[in-house]
């Protein structure tokens, strides 16, 4: 970041990586402090620095062995429904060296561990629900996941999620169009990792003003038409309250006047925190806490423009957008959802790609909701050990499950037998 008389190379490595490192104990250190004498009026930095993105303190993830017998609805789900997904992880597993370590301390193993099983399911047949449950029952072992305490129980949160589908424009037409931008160039993101091991897990988003980094605008900032005249939309939205559920389901599919559809994912974001506006929403008592769901937020969003603007820019979280073509939406594992079957997971605790099977009900119901799914997202407002998001399909029919899901349960991964008999043996 420095840039000295005569620089070379070695050095201004070294100098990037003090800079982080500096950067980041600065803000743990201005953090203890603050926690240690909170009374007193905190005061602003003379100049701000950029956020580093910190994993909240973890919880404990306990694993317990359980048989296939015991896991309530396994042999009533219609497996083989799972198997597209299954497959997909698979085909990214075998793209990788054998010897990388699925998730956090190996939880998942290594990628060697899942060749085998790998190259058995691609030869099921993909109606044979009974074809499926024989291979993981012979290959696999069910490790119910805790959070590490021993009333654990089912108090894991599920809720769910779907992709946005929305009506836009090439151009802008009209003041209630809504630019939906592609990552620009001065966004710089860094693993802090990279330069301490001490820092690993930490990411760190901003931009460069002169040599200093500094956050990167915040959403009422760049609504604010920060980023006119850049050429960085990528299409406008008829809507500014579908603009917004865009940027909180991370991907939408966008319908043009011509009847042409495209779909955009998630490239990149400015790195400040997700508000949850619902829950304020909630709490001030302009939804009712009974009827609330994503339907009934847009809709008062809708009816109530100046306001619902305001509420919405209380979120300084801003999505950044990329086109994607091909199947999709594309999850954080790199490969394209399933809907009903795959899962968004927080990935300090599961691996991606791995199976598990969910045990919770269905939205706004008692109903059992209990089948086999695989780990292939994240969001940010997955955070634990016991937590998901239900990836529910695309369009106003999944809008209907996601919107209305917040739910108890748990769920089991779903081992290589070798993988589970090393965590047995460890516990």
């Amino acid at each position: 970041m420095w840039r000295p008389a005569a620089p070379t190379k070695n050095r201004r490595r070294a100098a990037t990586a003090r800079f982080a490192r500096d950067l980041a104990r600065f803000f743990f250190l201005s953090l203890a402090l603050w926690l240690a004498a909170c009374e007193e009026e905190p005061k602003p930095a003379e100049a701000p620095v950029a956020r580093i993105e910190t994993p909240p303190a973890k919880a404990e993830l306990g694993l317990v062995a359980t048989p296939f017998a015991a896991l309530p609805g396994w042999s009533e789900d219609r497996l083989a429904e799972a198997l597209p997904a299954l497959l997909r992880s698979c085909e990214l597993f075998a793209k990788r060296d054998p010897q990388t370590k699925l998730g956090p301390n190996a939880l998942g193993g290594t990628i060697a561990d899942w060749l085998e099983p790998c190259s058995v399911m691609t030869e099921l047949d993909p109606q044979d629900d009974e074809g499926v449950q024989i291979v993981f029952e012979a290959w696999f072992e069910p490790m119910k996941v805790t959070d590490g305490s021993p009333d654990s129980g089912d108090k894991g949160t599920f809720t769910g999620y779907y992709e946005a589908e929305l009506a836009g424009e090439w151009a802008q037409k009209g003041p209630a169009a809504t630019p939906v931008y592609g990552l620009p160039d001065d966004l710089v993101r860094a693993d802090l990792g990279h330069f301490a091991s001490d820092l690993a897990g930490r990411r760190i988003i901003g931009k460069l003003e002169g040599n200093r980094l500094v956050p990167y605008p915040s959403r009422a900032e760049i609504e604010s038409g920060m980023l006119a005249g850049r050429g960085l939309e990528l299409f406008w939205a008829k809507d500014a309250v579908d603009a917004f559920f865009l940027h909180v389901q991370g991907s939408g599919r966008v319908v043009f006047p011509d009847g042409s559809s495209r779909r955009f994912g998630f490239a990149g974001s400015n790195g400040l925190p997700f508000y949850a506006i619902g829950r304020a929403l909630i709490d001030e008592g302009l939804v009712p806490r009974g009827s609330a769901s994503m339907q009934s937020i847009r809709d008062w969003l809708r009816a109530n423009p100046q306001e619902g603007r305001q509420i919405m820019q209380r979120n300084a979280r801003f999505i950044f957008f990329r086109e994607i073509t091909g199947p999709g939406p594309i999850g954080s594992q790199g490969v394209p959802l399933t809907a009903g079957r795959s899962l968004a997971v927080d990935p300090a605790f599961i691996p991606l790609g791995v199976p598990v099977f969910l045990d919770t009900t269905w939205p706004g119901s008692d109903r059992p909701l209990r089948r086999l799914m695989v780990a292939q997202d994240t969001g940010s407002a997955i955070i634990g050990p016991v937590r998901g998001d239900f990836y529910w399909g695309s369009g106003d029919a999944a809008l209907e499950f996601a919107g209305g899901m917040n739910q108890r349960g748990t769920y089991y991964l779903l081992l290589p037998k070798p993988v589970a008999a090393r965590h047995k043996s460890t516990s």
